[in-house]
């Protein structure tokens, strides 16, 4: 689905990762939310409403091969927006659960000056951290990662773990533990992720 300004006159680019079970219009509700005025806003939406099969802290082979169809989908939007002229340091990437986990996973996959990452609820996919998948540097990409303790789905482990590995590439990273949040997203997390990921 597509929302928000015309990629031909925009400002730069939002793509909203949803999570398990939900919908690209569901998300595209999270861009009314942030400050994302004035950019074109993208959400794929996923087979089914699932992205991969398994939790994201299983390992990747058990997540193929859905896991590389959705990291290449993202792929090819990122592709169509830059061949639209928007370079990568106009392109936001945000989501919530599965598509939090999605959006840092791929960022890392792809390191570069992007607009900013926000990972709400997420963490990098996998049994362990793929360092050896992860290359290149951000640049001082704003990235922001905000979770509960105790979150059902994302242990708080693998939200600090991967906090650091976007710091170690080079990453301005805002991390956040929300105090019994539960698996969802509050108002405070919100404001948090606003100023850093948009702080013009």
């Amino acid at each position: 689905m597509k929302a928000g300004a015309d990629i031909r006159e925009a400002a730069g680019l939002l793509i909203l990762i949803h999570g398990r079970g939900a919908s690209a219009e569901d998300i595209l509700s999270l861009a009314l939310q942030l400050d994302a005025e004035g950019l074109a806003w993208w959400a794929p939406q996923a087979t089914n409403s699932t992205w991969y099969p398994y939790p994201f802290l299983q390992p990747p082979a058990r997540n193929e091969p859905w896991l590389s169809s959705a990291l290449s989908l993202l792929g090819e939007l990122v592709k169509e927006a830059e061949g639209l002229g928007l370079p990568r340091e106009k392109i936001w990437l945000a989501g919530f659960s599965q598509g939090a986990c999605l959006s840092l996973e791929f960022a890392a996959r792809n390191a570069s000056r992007w607009g900013g990452v926000g990972a709400f609820s997420g963490g990098l996919i996998g049994d362990r951290i793929q360092a050896e998948l992860h290359a290149g540097g951000f640049a001082g990409t704003p990235v922001f990662l905000g979770s509960s303790d105790p979150d059902p789905f994302i242990p708080i482990e693998r939200v600090r773990e991967s906090a650091r590995v976007m710091e170690s590439m080079h990453a301005s990273v805002l991390e956040r533990i929300y105090p019994r949040m539960g698996h969802t997203i509050s108002a405070e997390e919100l404001e948090e992720a606003n100023r850093h990921l948009f702080p013009g």
